[in-house]
């Protein structure tokens, strides 16, 4: 019974992707069966684990993925690639690649710097996004999503492509949202909260219960 919230919760997350899968479909008169590119935005601790039981919910039609990590997350990196190695065997046409991008802060790293590191980030991640070109941003608040949903908003205001934002925060968060969350509330597509505190909170999120 514990795990019923959950599935219901995928289930409500996967109808949302669906939707913007749709969406974007209709904008590029494309055939509604055309793959989706899949960006995926891993994090140290507990968000890529997080971010791969949302993606076990997917169908091969979100393909190509391309995920991204900080480039000392060797952990991330490596719970992906079994990850895959799993899908892979259900999957045999399953397509992925793993990038990398400066970490935006590290542990104790002081504020101030943090801005320098940070717009670094930014500034490698754009060509980066821009040579992917997703249909779809998948994130669940790792410091390393924001350079690149603002790569992604870069894309739409040059006119070079339009992206998705789905935004996914924490099932850890359960009255305050993460800085990235913070951030991201304002430009993402799809904001999804797992907590009704933070849904009266901000009111433009989507509440769909535990979905991780």
């Amino acid at each position: 019974m514990d795990a019923l919230p959950a599935v219901l919760g995928a289930a409500a997350l996967l109808l949302l992707l669906l939707t913007a899968r749709l969406l974007l479909a209709r904008r590029n008169s494309s055939p509604r069966t055309a793959p989706l590119s899949l960006l995926v935005v891993a994090g140290s601790g507990g968000h890529t684990t997080e971010i791969l039981r949302l993606l076990s919910s997917l169908s091969q039609s979100y393909s190509p993925r391309h995920y991204i990590f900080a480039d000392s997350d060797k952990m991330s990196e490596d719970k992906i690639r079994t990850f895959e190695q799993k899908r892979a065997e259900t999957f045999s046409n399953s397509q992925f690649t793993l990038n990398r991008i400066p970490r935006c802060r590290e542990v104790c790293q002081s504020w101030s710097s943090s801005v320098l590191t940070t717009l670094y980030s930014i500034l490698y991640s754009f060509p980066l996004t821009f040579r992917l070109k997703p249909d779809l941003i998948l994130c669940n608040g790792p410091g390393t999503c924001v350079p690149v949903c603002i790569s992604a908003l870069l894309l739409e205001i040059l006119a070079l492509k339009k992206v998705i934002i789905v935004y996914v925060e924490s099932i850890c968060r359960v009255e305050t949202l993460s800085l990235s969350g913070k951030i991201l509330y304002y430009f993402s597509d799809y904001f999804i909260v797992q907590w009704p505190a933070l849904k009266e909170k901000y009111p433009k999120s989507i509440y769909l219960g535990r979905i991780v």
